[in-house]
This record gives structure tokens, sequence and C-alpha cells, in this order.
């Protein structure tokens, strides 16, 4: 399994495996992805899902699922990770789009997100990552039957919130002081995070330290070492949440993107 960086938030993955390989879990994250080679398939909201060579596939953030593949002969596809407030701003809609049928038969998709994937393995910087995210923007609302609930503009007590939440991710943010820094109640604040990030204050912080634990882990802290500084209470507590967000235990994430 291959992990790529990318400005902006974004992360790819290039993944080959057999049989399965991720427990259910979910991202905070839209994920966007083309098969290669081998059947993909996968749960996703109560019903199993099967992807060919060609097709497309978008999960939408904090949607439960799993990951296997089809067949003995094993799987290769690519997935690309992109924040929902980057898709919000990108989009032309009063809302976040939500596509349905999670498995996408559109040739021009396809070929649109491999060649923007190519840019990244390229190198592309800023530029590549927003001509991304203005593509998956009009893709996403081309194929969205049902739209989600409108956002209407991102407050900026909101965005306020979920920058004071990444950078104080290492501690235990409290409801009284969340509703200081945003002016809002904790209920009204819930509501409106939800509707313009798809997820929850807690889980956006949970996940913000899984993001500094996995890069201590990739920089060589060990794993309790990893756990303790990115805000989790021991190795145990980290392990669960790990495995809650990408379907396996951090030892073996670790084993598997520092394969060569």
């Amino acid at each position: 399994m291959r992990v790529v960086a990318a400005p902006e938030g974004i992360e790819q993955i290039e993944a080959a495996f057999r049989g399965e390989a991720f427990a259910p879990h979910r991202h905070d994250t839209y994920a966007i992805g083309i098969t290669l080679q081998g059947v993909q398939t996968f749960r996703y909201r109560g019903a199993q899902r099967f992807s060919l060579p060609g097709n497309v596939i978008v999960l939408h953030p904090d949607e439960l699922h799993d990951g296997a593949a089809g067949t003995e002969t094993g799987l290769l596809y690519r997935m690309i990770y992109v924040p929902p407030a980057l898709i919000a701003a990108a989009g032309a809609q009063d809302a976040l789009p939500f596509v349905a049928d999670p498995v996408v038969a559109d040739k021009g998709f396809r070929d649109d997100l491999g060649s923007w994937l190519a840019e990244f393995d390229a190198g592309g910087g800023e530029l590549a990552a927003d001509g991304l995210v203005a593509m998956l923007g009009d893709r996403l609302a081309m194929h969205s039957r049902t739209r989600g609930t409108a956002t209407g503009q991102v407050s900026k007590a909101v965005r306020i919130c979920r920058d004071y939440l990444a950078d104080n991710c290492m501690r235990e943010v409290g409801s009284e002081e969340l509703e200081r820094v945003a002016g809002l109640d904790r209920y009204t604040l819930a509501r409106q995070f939800r509707l313009a990030y798809a997820t929850s204050p807690h889980r956006y912080q949970v996940m913000r330290r899984l993001d500094l634990a996995r890069r201590l882990m990739r920089q060589g802290e060990r794993l309790a070492e990893a756990a303790l500084a990115a805000g989790f209470a021991d190795q145990s507590h980290f392990t669960r949440h790990f495995k809650r967000t990408y379907g396996m235990p951090p030892g073996r994430w670790l084993t598997l993107t520092s394969a060569r």
C-alpha cells in the first residue's frame, strides 16, 4: 500500500491485495477512487457493492464501509481522500453533494481522475490540488441524485472552531471551551459543524490526532510514543480509534505503507 500526501489535506493511496483487507471503518473525508485491476467489493449503506476496472468509487464522509478483493486473482486500486470543506468551497451548489450509487460508470470522470492522480505522481503542488478539487466538485454535483442538507455559507464561527480543534488536537477540548471560541451554543455548533464538514467536532478532532500519529509513525516513532504525543490516553485507545478509521491496526498499516 502506497500513501502519498498532497496539499490542502488531500491524501491518496494505491493498494494491491487479495482477500479481505479492511475491516468496517469510516473516514471524515470523501473517498473517491478507481479500480485498476480485479473486482473491488465493499459493504456500504446496507448493501454489498462491486466495482470493475473503469469504474469510479465515491464514498461520502462518515459512511461505514469495508474493503475486499472480489476474486482470488486479487485487486489493485487507487483512492483519493478529500476534505469535505474543499468540495463545499469548490461546488456550485449550496450543499455537500451526495452520490447515492457509490459505483459510478462514467468514462469521462474516470479519465479525469486518472489524469489528476498522475499529476500528483509527478509532484503536482497547490495548483494541481486546486484543479483536482474543482473537477471533483463538478463531477460529484453531476452525479448527485439527491443533494445533502443545504450548508449555506460556512459561518466564520464554524471555521474558527475547525481550526481551533486542529491546533489543539493533542488535548481534549470541552464543550464549554468550544462554545467560548465559537460564540455559539454547543448544539447549534454541532449542527452547523456537521452540515459544513459532514462529521462532528469530536470526530474531527480525533481524526486530526490520527493524522498526527500517522506522521510520527512514518518518521520512526514507536506506536506507544506516537499515540501519547498525538493525545491518546494509551496505545490501546489509539489502536481502537485507528482501526475504526482505517480498517486495520496501526502496526499493520505501518508495515504495509513502509514496504518497498
